[in-house]
């Protein structure tokens, strides 16, 4: 209702507040040094000089003995800019950290910044390409690796200035990176616990596999595209694109029959390491089979497989059997484990066909599917070629097509941790926000698999693990040690007899996973292994997106209950993905990327073109991404994005409800809020301008209490709004729910403090002080309710709040003593005004609908009939009030219905069932403009009607909605029905 001030006000800036502050300045002098605009470039100048914003002295508060708030940065991949993604957090969790500050916890936020192992090798691997032609295996491991690390020193600054410049408040001198020497020390510290416990072991087995990159990658790297039928797909290293989405029908004829066996798949070339044929034991088609040995003839290979019985397939798929290809497949894995079966495997490391395969031997995987189809072609052994829908798994990093290759790789036991961390949910040690997230939570950890934990890279934690040789190599054992060293003094303890000159020892020479370093972060970053302080751990809480929740958050569970014997933090709170204003996820190729520095300084359609062709030079985007991507960024910013400051993006990002699954960002809200920043910077300098002339009592809420029998109506109502902003605004921060406390602020500065309160002190300071001295009172409110306001913007818009509460110079017992500001809350008041406020904001809304426009020139007159004595006595006691709110010349009040319709009006409305509202235009034509008003009014309280009767009516609501519920709403329908009864008798 009070937005309606806002929306449907005649007076708009150019005679609302400027008017009133040129007033203040001719007549009584300057506001301070205050610019005469919110500038958010001004305002956050200091940025470029990396000061974080930070209260002022005067409002630093008080720590509560042994209060603390510790928090973690999921640190920013090494890898280049930030994203918006990393402003959400950043925005978050700064918000979370100044708003326990401003409770008076010590907070502590350690910043850091991660190697990211993947991600950092390819970007530099196509930069080299790109710039020098060359790749990793032309420099050597060495080179390579310096290449890197000059990558990483140019993007760490960049980095940590980019955070600065969000306004982020961490603890600079605790930062840390994932492989710093400390972060060295605690990775080979766990991997040797972890291995002496034996909860890492070496096995043979199935990983996702990047040919590429020629290295195993995480569950997290690889993105599953659906295809809805053969589709064409550009494959790193084939100079045609590949043809995905089609099933092959391939026949196995039975030995010592004519018989054959149809089996289907989407990947020909595994059809080499096929090792057996598997159908459903109650199978009809296949029982004549049952009770004898039934082998078929393998093309190929020119030798004998099997024909094997088992439950787990799936007989109303296709012909009901099924190709067993152990090597390239888990189910076909798992199976030939039971069944005893070999393991055949057909693609190597860089994706080529294994020897001993014939014309086949040393193909591209995707030339031998095509050369394998014209060869069983040539058998007569295709049985067809259909569409089919299927999920192609892409790296994420190479773009290349996923294998699941064999290989020897370094594996985390889970089962047993992974129970500890369900049972920490399910007791209530730990609290997951938003609680729908339990559900994937326990998903993941009772499925979860053992974590293969090495990887086949040049940058990251080598493997502190050693194998140890002895017999001339004929016998191996692996150890794990801290350095070479210490793998000297285990072996000699393993093989006591052997001489030291009969054995070798060599490092592996493989990489951790990212993820591993990543997840002993809340206890290596605070002091782990030599002791995690106790001061800064376990945190308070982890803040991060949901789509991390199992490859870091529980990983960070696991790791820290079984190596240091307590949880890592006893929350955890969610985050959605940002996506585009149309919700569509952002990506390079499709243009929508909005990086944080356009929306703060604004950015050209020119200059965001000219961006994605650097990116393209650097070999980031490929030719068809940055078609697209400048198609994407012509439709979604035709005229580019504007400027809207560091203040805007924060408070806009913590606007949306951050625990939806997806969050909307949309630029032109944040340049909305930054015209709402300028709302607030104007009512500063109006009340700088008036406590300059008239200073204004104690400015505090225990000098306002002492003065409490000087405060006006008004001032009490306004104190009254702040007071219950504070208590939104806190338990706001206690559910996590940013975009009610954002909100919140919104409709206090907007609606309550600019809108109305600020509005009604004007009549006392136009009088040159008013009565009884009502315009010191009211500079005291303003001010009061400006200091405390921003101290709650704060968290949200720590540069603008800095800069004004500069300005305000506050008394630290404000800051201090914020919980007392909710005793001036008076919820009868506030619905007693709101009546009063309804009323003008209908009579201004009148004004605006009746054709033509009511306007100041006519010297509206209003007059109002108020049926409830309680009302009429508020509306005698605030004509003045009225009047100013409702930019009229005069109100006049009726005791009785027939006095009120005594008169002829221009326009009338009901705003409520107990009270008329008549408007008197002097000068203005009349004719036909009551009931074309009448019937314009009628019509939207016809709809509102039928939309709750709607409501009401539905059976769904009559079971779901509470008593409360519903009886509000038929209390709502009883109020809108006499309203239009009302309106009838008025318009008859």
């Amino acid at each position: 209702m009070l937005r309606a001030f806002r929306r449907n006000a005649v007076l708009r800036w150019s005679d609302g507040y400027r008017t009133a502050i040129s007033f203040i300045i001719r007549r009584y002098g300057s506001t301070h040094d205050i610019a005469s605009a919110y500038q958010p470039t001004h305002v956050e100048s200091n940025c470029s000089s990396r000061t974080v914003p930070q209260l002022p002295p005067e409002c630093g508060m008080k720590l509560h003995t042994g209060s603390s708030f510790n928090l973690l940065l999921p640190p920013p991949n090494v890898t280049g800019e930030l994203h918006l993604g990393h402003a959400l957090t950043c925005a978050i969790q700064d918000a979370l950290v100044r708003q326990a500050r401003l409770s008076g916890a010590r907070a502590t936020w350690i910043p850091g910044m991660d190697h990211a192992g993947i991600a950092t090798q390819v970007v530099v691997e196509k930069r080299l390409f790109k710039e020098r032609n060359l790749t990793r295996h032309d420099l050597g491991r060495d080179k390579f690796l310096e290449e890197v690390m000059r990558w990483k020193m140019e993007k760490e600054e960049s980095i940590r200035m980019a955070l600065k410049k969000l306004g982020c408040s961490m603890d600079w001198s605790k930062e840390y990176f994932t492989m710093d020497d400390h972060q060295s020390v605690a990775v080979k510290e766990a991997f040797v616990q972890l291995f002496e416990k034996g909860l890492i072991y070496r096995d043979r087995s199935l990983v996702n596999w990047s040919c590429t990159l020629e290295s195993a990658i995480s569950d997290v790297e690889v993105e599953n595209v659906e295809l809805q039928g053969p589709t064409e797909i550009a494959v790193p290293g084939y100079s045609k694109n590949v043809t995905f989405g089609r099933m092959v029908d391939i026949a196995y004829k039975v030995q010592g029959s004519t018989e054959e066996i149809v089996v289907s798949t989407t990947r020909p070339e595994t059809f080499l390491g096929d090792v057996a044929v598997a159908v459903h034991p109650e199978d009809g088609r296949y029982s004549h089979l049952r009770n004898k040995v039934t082998f078929l003839w393998h093309p190929v290979r020119k030798e004998e497989i099997p024909l094997i019985f088992d439950r787990a397939v799936d007989r109303s798929f296709g012909t009901g059997a099924v190709k067993i290809t152990p090597a390239h497949d888990r189910f076909d894995f798992e199976m030939a484990r039971r069944h005893h079966l070999a393991t055949v495997e057909v693609i190597d490391e860089r994706g080529s066909v294994h020897k001993h395969f014939g014309p086949f031997t040393g193909l591209p995987r995707y030339e031998a599917r095509e050369a394998l189809m014209d060869y069983l072609t040539k058998l007569s052994l295709v049985r067809g070629i259909r569409s089919h829908t299927m999920l192609l798994p892409l790296c994420s990093r190479s773009k290349d097509v996923v294998e699941l290759l064999l290989r020897p790789q370094w594996f985390v036991s889970c089962h047993e941790m992974a129970q500890r961390a369900m049972e920490v949910v399910r007791d209530g040690r730990l609290t997951i926000v938003p609680k729908t997230f339990e559900r994937e939570w326990f998903r993941w950890l009772e499925n979860c698999h053992d974590w293969c934990i090495s990887r086949q890279l040049w940058w990251g934690h080598r493997i502190p693990a050693y194998v140890v040789r002895s017999e001339n190599g004929k016998n191996e054992q692996w150890i794990a040690a801290r350095s070479m060293d210490e793998a000297w003094e285990k072996c000699g303890t393993m093989l006591p007899n052997v001489p030291r000159d009969a054995i070798a020892i060599e490092q592996d020479h493989d990489v951790l996973d990212t993820w591993f370093s990543s997840a002993l972060l809340p206890f290596s970053s605070t002091g782990w292994p030599l002791k995690a302080s106790e001061e800064f751990y376990p945190l308070h809480l982890m803040e991060t997106g949901h789509d991390i929740l199992f490859f870091w958050v529980a990983r960070m569970v696991m790791l820290g209950q079984e190596l240091t014997g307590k949880l890592p933090f006893d929350r955890i709170l969610l985050h959605g993905i940002i996506c585009d204003e149309a919700g569509r996820k952002m990506s390079k190729s499709l243009g929508n990327v909005i990086k944080p520095d356009h929306v703060i300084h604004g950015i050209s359609l020119e200059k965001l073109q000219t961006e994605a062709e650097t990116s393209h030079r650097q070999g980031i985007l490929s030719e068809s991404e940055l078609s697209k991507s400048s198609a994407g960024q012509r439709k979604m910013f035709p005229n580019g994005i504007p400027e809207c400051g560091i203040d805007a993006l924060r408070f806009t990002l913590c606007s949306s409800n951050v625990k939806n699954h997806f969050i909307h960002f949309n630029v032109q809200e944040a340049y909305t809020n930054k015209l709402f920043f300028n709302k607030i910077w104007q009512a500063t300098r109006y009340t700088l301008g008036c406590v300059e002339r008239y200073g204004g009592t104690d400015q505090t809420n225990e000098g306002l209490r002492k003065q409490a029998d000087r405060l006006t109506l008004m001032d009490r109502w306004i104190l009254s709004r702040l007071g219950h902003t504070v208590q939104q605004c806190r338990e706001a921060f206690e559910g996590y729910n940013f975009h009610l406390a954002t909100g919140a602020l919104k409709t206090f500065f907007y609606s309550n403090f600019c809108d109305v309160y600020l509005e009604t002190t004007k009549i006392n300071i136009k009088q040159d002080g008013g009565a009884n001295g009502a315009a010191s009172m009211h500079c005291a409110v303003l001010k009061y309710c400006l200091t405390v306001g921003l101290l709650q913007m704060e968290p949200f818009t720590p540069y603008l709040s800095q800069q004004l509460l500069k300005h305000l110079t506050p008394s630290s017992s404000v800051a201090n003593d914020l919980t007392s500001v909710t005793r001036w809350i008076d919820t009868t008041l506030e619905q007693n005004i709101d009546e009063m406020l309804n009323l003008c904001q209908r009579v201004r809304q009148t004004k605006n609908e009746y054709n033509p426009p009511i306007v100041r020139k006519h010297n509206p007159i209003v007059h109002i009939h108020a049926k409830a004595r309680e009302l009429a006595d508020l509306l005698q006691n605030q004509k003045d009030t009225i009047q100013q709110l409702t930019h009229c010349n005069g109100i006049v009040l009726h005791d009785d219905e027939r006095s009120f319709n005594g008169t002829q009006y221009v326009a009338k409305c009901a705003p409520s069932h107990h009270c008329l509202i008549g408007i008197v235009a002097e000068s203005m034509h009349q004719a036909n403009t009551v009931s074309d008003g009448s019937k314009k009014m009628l019509a939207k309280l016809d709809a509102e009607i039928e939309k709750l009767l709607k409501t009401i009516g539905n059976e769904g609501y009559k079971k779901s909605a509470s008593e409360s519920v519903q009886k509000r709403h038929q209390e709502k329908l009883n109020r809108l029905q006499q309203q239009k009864e009302e309106m009838r008798k008025m318009a008859s």
